[in-house]
């Protein structure tokens, strides 16, 4: 498949977007293919589109697959396994953000939780051990406040984003 300029310009901005955020240059691109086309594709497909490597294209798969952003579909009359994800701009944003709590995020917390609890918190300054609990706090309230703001729907979701900084007027006295 041959992208026109502006689709090929969005995968190669989002293979080199994810490498910034830790995320493999080819894993990114195929997402990004994946989603601008919004169509299955062959893996054999995907890695002649973007000039990579079929054995590259088999790895990047798994991993999307372990983040939850691509799924495995067939299609009728043809044998290949094709792949896909979602067009739903915020579904992939409430998976990502999901898989990044779940894997960066909450398990600091339970580090923190365990450090709290530990026989040997005693030994540590007070300055360190409240450093610690502050630390625990702030990242279990920023837990619970992104598990709800992903519950919200898109378009309230929106009007918070919107509201920004003028929030604290509506939280302020005045």
């Amino acid at each position: 498949m041959k992208l026109n300029p502006i689709a090929q310009r969005f995968v190669l901005h989002w293979g080199e977007m994810g490498s910034k955020w830790g995320v493999n240059r080819t894993v990114s691109q195929i997402h990004a293919l994946l989603y601008i086309t919004g169509k299955p594709l062959p893996a054999d497909e995907i890695a002649e589109t973007l000039e990579v490597a079929r054995s590259n294209v088999s790895n990047s798969i798994k991993e999307l697959q372990n983040w939850k952003l691509i799924s495995m579909v067939h299609v009728m009359g043809d044998r290949r396994d094709h792949f896909e994800t979602s067009t739903d701009v915020w579904a992939l944003f409430r998976t990502v953000v999901s898989e990044r709590k779940q894997r960066e995020f909450d398990p600091t917390i339970g580090v923190l939780r365990d450090c709290l609890n530990s026989a040997d918190l005693g030994r540590e300054e007070a300055a360190v051990q409240q450093r610690i609990k502050d630390t625990l706090a702030l990242m279990e309230s920023l837990s619970t406040w992104g598990d709800q703001m992903l519950k919200l729907d898109p378009a309230t979701l929106m009007k918070v984003m919107k509201l920004g900084a003028k929030i604290q007027n509506l939280l302020l006295p005045k």
